[in-house]
């Protein structure tokens, strides 16, 4: 591509064909890998800058990435929000700039939903691969938004549980989701009742206060916990963070966005990357929750892998 040339522009329906969790998955391991071992001569990434916008509930959170070998420079813009139980409005709006490092010109932009809903499936997926109890069969989401669907979709794509449950605030949001999905899936009345027994629990709600709690939570089972990436949101309550081994992307995202980690007084465990690369165990015998932020890399990965596909359909 030509330094004068506009930039490409690719849209949400094309960036969902482009992006497979089958190719997505090993390229997010390699990144993370890579980010654990704080290199700078290998990849930059400082902790994402946020913004409130205190006049809609919400805030602007800046993530910039540089892959020093890969040769990618890359930077998303999201903006999430605490959005009222029922409201209709999106929670979460993001888009992804890609730029030629050594021309500093923008190369595309990227619709940065389907992105983030699938790079964070995936790394979720990834800590469910690492660290989940051999012979899983029960899968609970809580939550029944993008988030859920992508996590629902790369959970049985790359695992096989016998049982899938989901529960929502708004019983009605759950059953269109479960109708909406391919498979069966069980939707539940209470969180206690999705999560009795689940060997692997996602939570991708909009709490902003405990939904989960520890007493519920089958020992040994794997948590992947998305949702409440600000300081004083919660999903998960203090008997959970405090039993349970915990696992994060980036420890200095967590210590500084997590409410989870922070309001609980938990300890950070490792990182993925860490695991990843053989340097922290994962206690797969043990209760086990990964926090997930969310991470500039893993979305400069996604964002190559999207704008590498799209050239070449082009060229042919």
């Amino acid at each position: 591509m030509d330094m004068t040339d506009s930039p490409a522009v690719i849209k949400q329906d094309e960036v969902e064909g482009l992006l497979l969790y089958k190719d997505l998955i090993p390229r997010l391991e390699v990144a993370m890998g890579k980010f654990s071992k704080r290199n700078s001569d290998e990849l930059i990434q400082p902790v994402r800058t946020v913004i409130p916008l205190q006049k809609y509930n919400g805030f602007l959170g800046l993530m910039p990435a540089y892959m020093v070998h890969e040769d990618v420079l890359c930077t998303k813009m999201v903006c999430f929000y605490k959005r009222e139980s029922g409201s209709t409005l999106p929670s979460t709006q993001a888009t992804v700039l890609v730029f030629d490092p050594e021309y500093g010109n923008l190369k595309a932009v990227i619709n940065g939903d389907v992105i983030t809903a699938k790079r964070t499936a995936a790394v979720s997926a990834i800590s469910a691969k690492l660290l989940m109890p051999g012979q899983s069969e029960v899968l609970a989401i809580l939550g029944a938004g993008h988030q859920a669907v992508s996590h629902y979709q790369v959970f049985t794509e790359t695992f096989s549980f016998r049982e899938v449950r989901v529960w929502s605030p708004r019983r009605e949001t759950a059953a269109k989701f479960a109708s909406s999905v391919d498979g069966a899936v069980s939707v539940c009345d209470s969180v206690e009742e999705a999560v009795r027994g689940a060997d692997v629990i996602v939570t991708v709600t909009r709490a902003t206060e405990p939904v989960l709690l520890g007493k519920w939570v089958k020992p040994g089972a794997h948590v992947a916990a998305v949702g409440a990436c600000r300081p004083d949101w919660r999903e998960l309550d203090d008997d959970l963070m405090r039993e349970a081994v915990v696992y994060v992307d980036s420890r200095e995202g967590a210590t500084a966005e997590s409410g989870d980690i922070i309001l609980s007084g938990a300890e950070v465990f490792a990182e993925l990357g860490e695991v990843l690369n053989g340097n922290k165990p994962a206690h797969r015998k043990k209760t086990t929750v990964f926090k997930s932020l969310g991470m500039g890399v893993q979305d400069a990965v996604s964002a190559k892998l999207v704008f590498d596909q799209w050239e070449q359909q082009r060229k042919l």
